[in-house]
């Protein structure tokens, strides 16, 4: 009679090996845990790692877009491209000793939370594991959202989506339609122009674009962050402090809105002549109700011969053409989509079953509910890194993403200093907060703007955002505290005292 095998436990398990899960990593690693990264692909980098459409850029600056335990003094551009945040991503978790902990080609299947074992049970594409501790870091834009149209199956031509390029078709002279103008579209729209023979870019809402202050970081800059890291670090600092005092202003303040519209707007009469291509281009909801995008060539793109801007959305699909809800038949031999991301519907929601049996998707119903952005009622010992309750619309969410982490390490702290096995956000806490984060939620733009977006989930509230500025979510989520939180301790798993 052989023995029941027992699968491999872990303190912690991360999902992930973007920014976020390299951060954990990290985390845990200084902090002396037991600890596996799982990795579905055979390299690191996130969505640096899958986006490689061409033009694919930041739209935050490289000193500021990056992990502060790992300043990199050789960005090339003071906005990087994809190439070099991917190959950065790379080192830090070669040079960090990252690598030996993350399981590559190791896809989460499924992980179920067993209350009476405390503990995390895992199924992975490469076998089982058990955790006390999940770390969910895959990350708000990990899976492209395509839509389901009527006779797309039927198109005869090829078609893709910007987050899952076809490098081996060539575009040269071809007949493409891109569906989509959001940050990806905005970029390789202007990448392919020239290439193309004649582009249809369907526009359901036009998008508000600023100019990118974009240039090449001289070697003298390079080598003074070489050999004084702190100014770098001072460069950071100024960056950071900049979009929390002047940036932030256009998601609260009316008054400083209209400042930062009217510059879009003189952005846009510059480098558009054409009055009705303009008057098609201009976004009738408030900026910053959507993302802002930073482009210098988005509108010239838009502007040359061989590109017609279609203020419509699509109705069906052809097999050699795309007819837009105008009525009219566009030719295509190539769909582009460039139609974003499941943000408020992860898909991962759907392979994480908590205390009660229920998925994080069901428990969701489209409307992502947490506490802080990082823990969720019924999910005991689960923390999420970049997800719904955290996202901004003027800084970095690397940096959103390293306070997370720092309260999950804090939470392991605490955990493994009184015995405590499991902790989870009590119901009633969590909907005070969350009534507490709409009322806040209610001022800002992403609720007032009069725009649909990617903040939202199904019942309209920009439920993916944080209300506020950054460094006050820095300094709400530096330390676990654990008053809101049900405390198990191993004995009975019965709750522990405060």
């Amino acid at each position: 009679m052989t023995a029941e095998f027992e699968p491999q436990h872990l303190r912690v398990v991360v999902v992930g090996a973007g920014f976020g899960g390299l951060a954990a990593a990290h985390a845990l690693k200084t902090q002396g845990e037991n600890f596996a990264l799982l990795e579905r692909e055979q390299e690191v980098g996130g969505v640096w790692r899958d986006n490689t459409y061409p033009g694919c850029a930041c739209d935050i600056p490289s000193n500021l877009y990056s992990l502060s335990f790992a300043p990199n003094p050789h960005w090339t551009r003071a906005f990087s491209q994809q190439s070099e945040i991917r190959d950065y991503l790379r080192r830090v978790a070669r040079d960090h000793g990252l690598i030996p902990h993350i399981r590559f080609g190791c896809r989460l299947l499924e992980a179920a939370w067993d209350d009476a074992a405390q503990r995390w049970r895992i199924e992975t594409s490469t076998g089982p594991l058990t955790a006390d501790m999940l770390i969910d870091a895959s990350g708000p834009i990990a899976e492209p959202s395509t839509p389901q149209l009527k006779g797309l199956d039927g198109f005869t031509g090829e078609v893709f989506h910007s987050a899952r390029w076809n490098h081996d078709l060539d575009l040269t002279g071809r007949t493409v339609v891109v569906v989509g103008t959001g940050a990806s579209a905005i970029q390789f729209v202007p990448a392919i122009q020239p290439q193309v023979g004649r582009m249809t870019v369907v526009q359901r809402t036009a998008p508000w674009v600023t100019p990118r202050m974009d240039r090449a970081t001289t070697r003298t800059e390079r080598r003074l962050y070489t050999a004084a890291p702190w100014l770098q670090r001072l460069v950071r600092h100024r960056q950071y402090w900049m979009r929390e005092l002047v940036t932030w202003k256009i998601m609260v303040s009316p008054q400083v809105r209209r400042i930062a519209t009217r510059m879009a707007l003189h952005h846009l009469r510059r480098q558009v002549a054409d009055p009705a291509l303009r008057k098609r281009l201009t976004p009738d909801w408030e900026l910053g109700c959507k993302r802002i995008l930073i482009s210098n060539n988005w509108y010239p793109a838009l502007s040359a011969p061989n590109v017609e801007v279609v203020s419509a959305g699509v109705h069906e699909v052809r097999a050699d053409s795309v007819v837009t809800t105008d009525g009219r038949e566009h030719p295509a031999d190539v769909i582009i989509f460039g139609t974003g991301f499941h943000v408020s519907d992860p898909p991962i929601a759907e392979h994480l079953r908590g205390r009660d049996g229920r998925t994080l998707a069901e428990c969701w119903n489209g409307n992502p509910h947490t506490y802080l952005g990082i823990t969720v009622t019924n999910f005991p010992n689960l923390f999420r890194l970049g997800g719904a309750g955290s996202a901004t619309g003027h800084n970095s969410h690397v940096f959103q993403e390293e306070c997370q982490v720092a309260y999950a390490m804090d939470a392991l702290r605490l955990m493994r200093a009184r015995g405590i096995t499991s902790i989870e956000v009590r119901a009633t806490d969590q909907n005070t907060y969350i009534e507490q984060q709409t009322a806040r939620l209610a001022g800002t733009v992403w609720s007032v703007g009069g725009c649909t977006s990617f903040y939202q989930g199904a019942d309209g509230l920009a439920s993916a955002n944080w209300p506020d500025a950054t460094w006050k979510y820095r300094r709400t989520t530096r330390r676990f505290d654990p008053t809101p939180y049900e405390l198990r301790t191993a004995a009975s798993a019965a709750p522990a005292a405060h």
